[in-house]
């Protein structure tokens, strides 16, 4: 059977995993890692591709193969291929500024309009990760640099262009081969989710002239050949190939606990959230994928367990030993400001304190609890976009926790299906590599744990997290 390869191009490393493209089945992997920091060099991902392909054991054998990658990351290529300055990342704040001016300056001047303006636009309202605000940071700081920029692509445009075997030197020609897709142009800042088209007067403004963008390709569209000839498929950001990992549908929501959280949808209808709680990016299969992020979720549990003195195993059994709501005992977990409420400057605080309820046994059920409410505040945003919720795909390395599912299950009120632990943007991407080689979506086998929503209890637990989270609004 041919194989097919996936690659999660993230900003920690890259993965490459090579799958069966009928079955589904894993056939070999490998990983590398990049960098850290805000500002990369792009040659290190393909340096880091290169290794995780040769871990991997190659990429000669595979019948197609396609990119996920992290979003928003500002690529600029002067005329001659070449990359003009060190990558902005998504998490690179110096372009805040930019993102505010931007919506000061469309709204004449009342920021309130100029917001609702963008989301009506793009479905997103400009904040530093978006990859315009960036190039107005560029344009308003390195000048000559802008000037220079002949092509703006972001990460995973720039690794399946050098795929296909294009790259530094290889002349302007080759910058009309830049493909994209769907999901990761949403989260540019200067395309329309909505009709699914650029929007060049936007990078226009902010960069000073209209540079080459990448073709966005259609999510089976063949997007090049490697030199092997192998099918190169559109790509997506990681996000919408974290969705097509765990086969999201119309109805599911994905809740993701990392170091940060997110909570996003795949809908059939695009979101314009003028507040900015909500990106309206659109998914890798033709839906919309509205997603919130908060700041808070696994570092929580961390420094939870590490003020017990327990380990995370220790964390979800002290939290199983305490009853649902805590005794009373609510963490609002806003240790690192939060975005979902956008409230940056906030810290976290504790509430309801007693004799009786301030047990090591509920201060551990307690983060869970804070942490698990502020996604479902993620979650209501979605749905006060029309997002309809049938159920909870709990991915992330804090979902393995039985706790944390227990509790998503309780605070959700929805069925929550918690899949295998794996490589869910790389597996997503290879999904797509195989749909790409087949002409249609393949339906691979995976194994998950399903738990029912529960008859009640969430209500109570939700409502006690929300009257103190309420407070930080009121301040």
């Amino acid at each position: 059977m041919p194989l097919v390869a996936g690659i999660d191009s993230s900003t920690q490393s890259c993965k490459v995993v090579i799958r069966d493209a009928q079955t589904g089945a894993m056939v070999r992997q490998g990983r590398a890692a990049h960098p850290e920091g805000s500002e990369v060099d792009p040659e290190h991902w393909w340096t880091a591709l290169l290794e995780a392909a040769e871990q991997a054991g190659g990429l000669d054998d595979v019948a197609a193969v396609s990119v996920g990658g992290q979003q928003h990351g500002m690529v600029c290529l002067d005329s001659a291929g070449e990359v003009v300055r060190p990558a902005l990342l998504w998490n690179d704040t110096r372009s805040a500024g930019d993102a505010a001016e931007l919506i000061a300056e469309t709204g004449n001047g009342d920021a309130r309009a100029g917001a609702a303006l963008w989301a009506g636009a793009t479905g997103t309202v400009p904040v530093a990760s978006l990859t315009i605000t960036k190039l107005r940071w560029l344009a308003r700081n390195e000048p000559g640099n802008a000037r220079r920029v002949a092509a703006v692509c972001l990460p995973h445009d720039w690794l399946s262009w050098r795929l296909a075997g294009h790259g530094p030197g290889t002349g302007p020609a080759s910058l009309q081969l830049l493909r994209t897709d769907r999901s990761d142009a949403s989260g540019t800042g200067y395309f329309s989710t909505e009709s699914g088209t650029y929007l060049p007067e936007l990078i226009e403004k902010a960069l000073g002239h209209l540079p080459v963008l990448p073709a966005v390709a259609g999510p089976l569209e063949i997007a090049g050949k490697t030199l092997t000839g192998a099918l190169i498929g559109p790509g997506a950001g990681d996000n919408a190939a974290a969705a097509l990992g765990v086969d999201a549908r119309p109805g599911d929501v994905v809740v993701s606990l990392g170091t940060s959280g997110t909570v996003f949808a795949v809908s059939e209808t695009p979101a314009a959230d003028p507040s900015g709680l909500v990106a309206g990016f659109a998914d890798a299969t033709g839906n919309f994928l509205p997603l919130a992020c908060t700041l808070n979720a696994t570092r929580i549990f961390d420094s939870t367990a590490e003020l017990l003195g327990v380990g995370l195993a220790g964390l979800t059994e002290l939290a199983l030993d305490a009853p649902a709501g805590a005794g009373g005992l609510t963490l609002v977990p806003y240790f690192e400001g939060e975005r979902t409420p956008n409230l940056p400057y906030a810290t976290g605080s504790l509430h309801g304190a007693t004799l009786a309820s301030y047990t090591r046994a509920n201060l551990a059920r307690a983060a869970i609890e804070g942490v698990v409410c502020s996604l479902a505040d993620g979650l209501a945003a979605l749905q006060a976009q029309g997002v309809t919720a049938r159920r909870i795909i709990l991915v992330g390395g804090g979902a393995q926790s039985v706790a944390v599912q227990q509790i998503a299950a309780s605070v959700f009120g929805l069925p929550v299906v918690v899949p295998e632990p794996g490589e869910y943007v790389a597996d997503g991407a290879a999904r797509q590599a195989a749909a790409v080689l087949t002409g249609q979506w393949p339906h691979w086998k995976s194994t998950s744990t399903e738990l029912p929503a529960p008859d009640r209890g969430a209500p109570d637990i939700v409502e006690q997290y929300r009257q103190y989270a309420r407070t930080y609004l009121n301040d």
